[in-house]
């Protein structure tokens, strides 16, 4: 991967439209950052190979796909050791329910961020698979009340 140090202005600019709207033609993305198309082109699969722009991907408006009601989730394991981490990990991330996944320094260990259609569904992934995970010790639930900003 590239150091960020050296990126120049266009490099930056580029990043930042794709981040905006990944689906630019090249010639849009070049016009707007001041390039023809052909040079635009090869700092994108500069960037590309480099691993800086690591994937293209559908935002999904959870609302309208039924999981409307998110909830962000602390999660604390009982042991730490590397086996059981991974044991827990691989099960997170295969539930369909979390849209995201964090392991945190300190305490609580993880943050996941669950969508689900209401709050009854939430209370069936809780008590039917997070709680049900060996090294769950604690769970502490903070429902979204209103998105201020994403990136996703």
């Amino acid at each position: 991967m590239r150091n960020a140090t050296t990126f120049d202005g266009i490099d930056h600019a580029i990043i930042e439209r794709l981040s905006q709207d990944g689906r630019l033609s090249n010639t849009e993305l070049a016009r707007s950052v001041g390039l023809t198309p052909a040079p635009c082109l090869r700092r994108v699969q500069r960037l590309e190979r480099d691993g800086v722009i690591s994937g293209y991907r559908a935002v999904i408006d959870p609302v309208a796909a039924g999981r409307g009601f998110e909830v962000i989730v602390s999660v604390e394991i009982t042991l730490s050791d590397a086996q059981t981490v991974a044991e827990f990990e691989t099960a997170v991330i295969a539930f369909d329910e979390v849209v995201e996944a964090r392991r945190l320094l300190g305490v609580p260990d993880y943050f996941l961020r669950i969508n689900v259609a209401d709050v009854n569904a939430f209370e069936r992934f809780t008590m039917e698979k997070l709680t049900r995970l060996p090294a769950v010790s604690r769970v502490i639930s903070h429902q979204t009340m209103r998105v201020l900003k994403s990136l996703a």
